[in-house]
């Protein structure tokens, strides 16, 4: 079974659960799945597998959404028990995380690897037993020189960021629609800053 042709997809979002973490920069997985579920009507969400769980469709496929309640640091609990649940293929889970590495609203797709220093992402590959797993990074932004990681990505973005990210979040929302759709490298190409760049080029007919 490969990411096109499982019969349902798995997106899960990764952040904290409650209301203080709601709008920190460490729960943009969790906000891109909130503008899925505007966007495809997937309507009240069931507690599963230590998560909040909502199911529908986008486009002809089945997809299921999955908010892990466990903090970010136990995802893999919540992610594990879905796949084992339903013997899911890795290749059709798409986890959606935010990435300090990237600038503030890019977007990056991956058909696999390590987790990159992500805690959360590192422990839902460990409960999947596999580093095979799809993933959308979207930046959230460096630290400032001397502030600590940890409480940089528990903050909230300035005025200024949060334009930015609005825009961020409904990219994200297309490229997990188009994941479902079309597959991880489809989104890579389409949505990773080098094939972006490229695109826009084309589009410009300029050459780069």
């Amino acid at each position: 079974m490969n990411d096109k042709t499982a019969a349902v997809k798995y997106v899960v979002g990764l952040g904290n659960p409650g209301r203080r973490y709601r709008d920190t920069r460490h729960n943009v997985g969790f906000r891109v799945l909130g503008v899925l579920r505007r966007r495809w009507d997937f309507g009240r969400a069931r507690t599963k597998f230590h998560a909040r769980v909502w199911s529908g469709r986008i486009g002809a496929a089945a997809v299921t959404l999955m908010a892990p309640e466990t903090y970010m640091n136990e995802s893999g609990l919540s992610a594990g028990e879905m796949v084992r649940f339903h013997k899911a293929d890795p290749s059709g889970v798409l986890v959606v995380l935010d990435d300090l590495a990237l600038p503030v609203g890019r977007l990056r797709a991956r058909a696999g690897g390590s987790a990159g220093g992500h805690k959360g992402l590192a422990d839902v590959l460990a409960a999947l037993g596999t580093d095979a797993v799809p993933r959308l990074r979207v930046g959230i932004g460096a630290p400032p020189e001397g502030v600590d990681a940890t409480r940089y990505v528990l903050s909230v973005f300035d005025d200024a960021e949060r334009t930015l990210m609005s825009e961020a979040l409904a990219r994200a929302a297309d490229a997990v629609a188009d994941w479902v759709g079309e597959g991880i490298t489809s989104v890579m190409d389409r949505y990773n800053p080098d094939g972006a760049d490229a695109a826009r080029a084309q589009r410009d007919g300029r050459e780069r």
